[in-house]
């Protein structure tokens, strides 16, 4: 069966390599990290037991962090490791980790160099956030008698509509599961259905809550807006945004331009990958903005700025091209848009822009964040709009009617603390198998 599977991968990615090939000349990706892919990995204290924890990318990595905390907590005899697969989720982990804790990516799935970085990181449990389960790591894992257990599970549509497909493969995989801790029901019964035992899954609610930190301001955001010159005008964030929809999003700024009552309003754009900074910079000239890069003034001097922020009574756009600092433009706004959502991308995180007690706007393709979205909607505690049309309407009307745009935040954030409470459910689970070791 094993070479089998690493056949089939010598197959694809040989299929794949012209585009990782594109992607690493033109958007400088993937030039990282391969001796770790490899197999390579040492460790910081190699005579600790270990956690060895995976995250994919940059939402998995920050769901993951008061698992982490609480793990260095209670588990301190353990060394704890963290992987993750694409650079942003590296960078993240290294922002949140690495001062502390090894960071590295994850191997590639063929059996040898995963029995390789099996044999150099020697862990005790494996912890998966979400969904990231492959074949040869589950295959050795249990060989090794190395418990796994996906934490903050889900299974998106798309994602469960393909695991159906090749359910008695899929079967074979997620029986090697020790426990899957699922966000919900829903989640829950899907993962049962593809495979995992009724007795191995069980529901804890999502992480996601309990790292979106309710607040009601952030660190380092009087900084931001004294180097932007944004001050008591009202400011909207768009974070998290997705290909071709900074162009909705600038046509609809532009419309509120015209109208004296939102004269004060700037637009601040946070795209969700980095490689696109510059893309979409250039599109907020071609649209006939001033523009402002975030990169461009961060490390100056609070009030030196030599940057003109106003020309011929347009607004400029800001983009915010650094990464990290999402939740400092979020803490800033007055209303906020969260990306990827207008276009059918599957949206990007509300719980954090609804925890900081902001009026938290939506498209209609966050289907990503499904059970989010609902508990949102149920309890008005968020805005999803259709398209741009109602996206224009909808901060028309929240500009103008400030009290209800404040209540829509405060049920916001209510949602999100009632939601909390995941971290120690899983950990209590976790604790269990640490505990045998």
């Amino acid at each position: 069966m094993r070479f089998m599977l690493d056949f089939l991968y010598l197959l694809a990615g040989a299929a794949y390599s012209p585009m990782v090939i594109y992607r690493v000349i033109r958007h400088k990706r993937y030039r990282r990290g391969w001796a770790n892919r490899f197999g390579k990995i040492t460790r910081k204290s190699p005579a600790k037991k270990c956690i060895w924890l995976h995250g994919v990318s940059v939402g998995e990595v920050n769901a993951a962090k008061t698992i982490v905390e609480e793990l260095e907590n209670r588990f301190g005899d353990f060394e704890i490791v963290i992987s993750t697969t694409t650079d942003t989720g590296f960078a993240r982990a290294n922002a949140l980790f690495g001062e502390k804790l090894r960071v590295f990516y994850f191997p590639l799935d063929f059996s040898w160099l995963m029995r390789r970085a099996f044999g150099n990181i020697r862990p005790a449990i494996c912890l998966l956030m979400e969904l990231e389960v492959w074949p040869n790591f589950v295959q050795i894992a249990q060989q090794l008698n190395v418990p796994v257990v996906v934490v903050n599970g889900r299974i998106s549509d798309k994602s469960f509509s393909g695991y159906k497909k090749i359910k008695p493969i899929a079967k074979k995989i997620f029986r090697k599961v020790s426990l899957v801790l699922a966000q919900t029901e829903e989640y829950a019964q899907r993962f049962k259905e593809i495979g995992c035992p009724d007795e191995k899954v069980i529901v804890t609610g999502s992480l996601k809550y309990d790292t979106a930190q309710i607040a009601e301001k952030v660190e380092g955001t009087e900084a931001l807006a004294a180097r932007l010159n944004i001050d008591d005008g009202r400011l909207w964030v768009a974070g998290a945004t997705g290909n071709d929809e900074e162009k909705i999003l600038l046509d609809v700024y532009r419309n509120l331009q015209q109208w004296q009552r939102f004269s004060d309003l700037r637009l601040a754009i946070v795209p969700r990958k980095p490689e696109r900074f510059d893309e979409v910079a250039q599109l907020i000239k071609e649209k006939g903005f001033p523009l402002v890069r975030y990169s461009q003034v961060k490390n100056q001097v609070a009030g030196k700025s030599s940057i003109e922020y106003r020309e011929s009574g347009i607004e400029p756009v800001i983009l915010g091209d650094t990464m990290g600092d999402l939740r400092k433009f979020y803490s800033l706004a007055t209303i906020i848009f969260v990306g990827r959502s207008l276009v059918p991308m599957g949206g990007s995180d509300m719980m954090e822009a609804a925890a900081l007690g902001k009026c938290t706007i939506f498209g209609p393709h966050a289907f990503n964040f499904k059970q989010t979205v609902d508990a949102l909607l149920a309890h008005n505690g968020a805005i999803m709009v259709k398209d741009k049309v109602d996206l224009l309407q909808t901060i028309r009307r929240c500009l103008l009617a400030p009290r209800v745009t404040e209540r829509i935040a405060r049920n916001g954030q209510e949602v999100i603390r009632k939601h909390q409470g995941a971290t120690a459910k899983s950990i209590e689970q976790i604790a269990k198998f640490l505990n045998a070791t």
